[in-house]
């Protein structure tokens, strides 16, 4: 077999394209990686002392405070009222098509919000309340007042309910509870979607008292800490809205209104107040720490050893009131699908709850590749088995379709640039005898753009695909581990496209695909050893980034690699491929016995 010079590592010039390249690929990944870092779960030792949240919620908080504790006196005095209390414990189940929520009337609180369309990693339906958490902290739609002990009381109360057994959707639950001073309605009403309508109002001797309705334990799909990682505060006020981290958020603290819509979330489900009054409704945000050592999945496959110390995790938890006393509002329970979430409204607003999927950084075009991925999986591939997978492999053709007039232009630039080498190689020669701090080496530079300039090269149209393809993969990467619906999606031996490749048999391929595309694809200009740095640095870089993360990234990159391949070998052998490769030749006889030499057939 004759051996040649690779056509991607001839010349000397300056062209640092593909280092650039690299170094942006390297540096937003990497930085995305220590953004989730400070946000990931951190492992605390056995012996770590529990700090209790302060209340910090200003002048609003201290009032409301005082204002719960001043009530303790006056209800000595108060007439006493008749006392409501069931005898034992029942339990209410309240079902649509879409959820079964469990109610005890111990506390009139929830036990068990079971969604009927998604499944945990046991292939179960997803139970949205966090028992553990939930154990500790309390449950789903218990009160939350700024009196510990009254807030106890009413979570261990047993409320007469309106109903026991089982109830269909649209259906009302009423409970209601006193202990001769204190008194408590709460009225939920249900409709066949994941919303419903709570109407709560506590009073201690006929005077309101400010009871919150409270989701404080964070998600029953939380198991591994990248779950935990992803619980955030979620504010919409006046249009716009907040999403804040955990390190960002208090416990205790109480936030005034208005309010668009307020609560908590993890990566894909939400639970969001929509409050009747969004002007007088206030909001109180929790914060624990939770030890998920023994719970804790390693992997998003199975459980893995428990840990010999104590693993903290954050959990999340808001409760909604309002400063009238009596608090009216809409809640929704449910996943972050987008279909769902735009269809929900802010009171006496068009705003809507789909800003609760956040696409990070690359929101705008994350937002529109998943539109894009959803609109092929519901007319193209919804009947095929692992559609969420062809969707993908659809999208990455449709995308490389796109670009693939960049890419001829970019190998037009080449050419030209391959053309003008010799001409550039003899302004080097020039003044290769001045360092490169002397001013003369900006003459050779004016003379080199000035040659490029006449010849019509663009010295950064190599640029022009990676400036495309880098904001898409990254886009890309972003929207896989925030869409529900890609939440243990399948294709073919990958049982979850959200999640690694638990063969590694992607990110294989990527590494090998990776450098085929390196060998294929010329780069005129480009330093030899700097060509030869980036032929094994790439594939690396990419196959780490690939190893344990989203498999449908991988599927994405590693189909996206190949039809580079395909479409670069064809470029390669037409009339201007050959050019190229017979100016690259003429050079590497030029150089004959230096630069790197391939070994390889086209």
């Amino acid at each position: 077999m004759a051996e040649f010079k690779n056509p991607n590592q001839q010349g000397g010039g300056d062209n640092k394209s593909l280092l650039v390249m690299m170094l942006v690929l390297v540096t937003v990944f990497f930085g995305l990686q220590y953004f989730r870092a400070r946000n990931n779960p951190q492992t605390a030792s056995p012996n770590a002392a529990h700090s209790a949240a302060p209340v910090t919620g200003g002048a609003d908080a201290s009032s409301v405070t005082q204002a719960g504790s001043a009530a303790s006196p006056a209800s000595a005095s108060a007439a006493s009222v008749p006392a409501v209390q069931a005898a034992a414990e029942t339990t209410t189940t309240v079902e649509n098509e879409l959820y079964r929520i469990t109610f005890t009337n111990r506390g009139g609180q929830v036990l068990s919000w079971m969604l009927k369309k998604y499944k945990d990693n046991d292939g179960k339906p997803l139970n949205l309340v966090h028992t553990q958490a939930a154990d500790q902290f309390g449950y789903p739609l218990s009160l939350y007042t700024y009196d510990a002990a009254l807030t106890t009381a009413l979570s261990k109360g047993l409320y007469v309910a309106s109903a026991s057994g089982n109830l269909a959707a649209p259906a009302s639950l009423t409970f209601k509870y006193s202990d001769g001073a204190v008194e408590v309605r709460k009225t939920f009403s249900f409709d066949e979607t994941y919303v419903l309508h709570a109407d709560v109002e506590v009073t201690r001797g006929g005077a309101p008292v400010r009871a919150l309705i409270n989701w404080p334990g964070g998600f029953g799909d939380q198991d591994n800490a990248a779950a935990y990682a992803g619980a955030q505060v979620d504010i919409a006020r006046n249009g716009k809205e907040q999403h804040l981290a955990p390190k960002k958020v208090s416990g205790g603290e109480t936030l005034n209104g208005p309010f668009d819509w307020a609560g908590t979330s993890d990566t894909y489900f939400a639970a969001i107040f929509l409050p009747d009054s969004p002007d007088t409704a206030t909001l109180a945000t929790q914060h624990a720490q939770l030890d998920v050592a023994k719970t804790i999945r390693r992997t998003g496959l199975g459980s893995g050893a428990p840990s010999k110390g104590a693993m903290e995790v954050p959990v999340l938890g808001v409760a909604l009131g309002d400063t009238s006393g009596r608090t009216q509002t809409r809640i929704y329970a449910g996943p972050k699908a987008v279909s769902v979430l735009k269809a929900i409204h802010a009171t006496g607003d068009t705003m809507t709850l789909e800003p609760l999927l956040d696409f990070g950084f690359f929101g705008p075009i994350g937002k529109y590749l998943f539109l894009t991925l959803q609109f092929i999986h519901a007319h193209i591939v919804t009947n095929w088995p692992g559609s969420w997978g062809w969707a993908i492999v659809i999208l990455t053709v449709l995308i490389n379709c796109l670009i693939l007039p960049f890419r001829i232009k970019t190998m037009q630039s080449g050419l030209k640039m391959q053309r003008i080498q010799p001409q550039m190689d003899a302004i080097k020669e020039r003044y290769k005898k001045y360092k490169a701090t002397d001013p003369k080496r900006n003459e050779m530079n004016v003379e080199i753009m000035k040659l490029q300039k006449d010849n019509g090269v663009n010295m950064f149209g190599g640029c022009i695909p990676t400036l495309i393809t880098l904001p898409l993969l990254f886009a890309f990467y972003t929207m896989l581990r925030s869409v529900v619906e890609l939440r243990q999606a399948h294709w073919l031996w990958l049982p979850d496209l959200s999640s690694a490749d638990p063969y590694h048999i992607l990110p294989i391929v990527m590494v090998v695909s990776q450098f085929l595309v390196q060998f294929y694809t010329p780069s005129p200009g480009v330093d030899p050893q700097q060509q030869k740095m980036m032929a094994f640095m790439m594939p690396a870089v990419t196959g780490y980034m690939t190893w344990n993360y989203a498999s449908g990234l991988a599927l994405y990159w590693a189909i996206g690699n190949l039809i580079s391949i395909i479409q670069q070998s064809v470029m390669n052998r037409t009339s201007m491929g050959q050019e190229m490769r017979e100016i690259a030749l003429k050079r590497a006889r030029r150089k004959a016995g230096t630069g790197t030499t391939i070994q390889g057939k086209r």
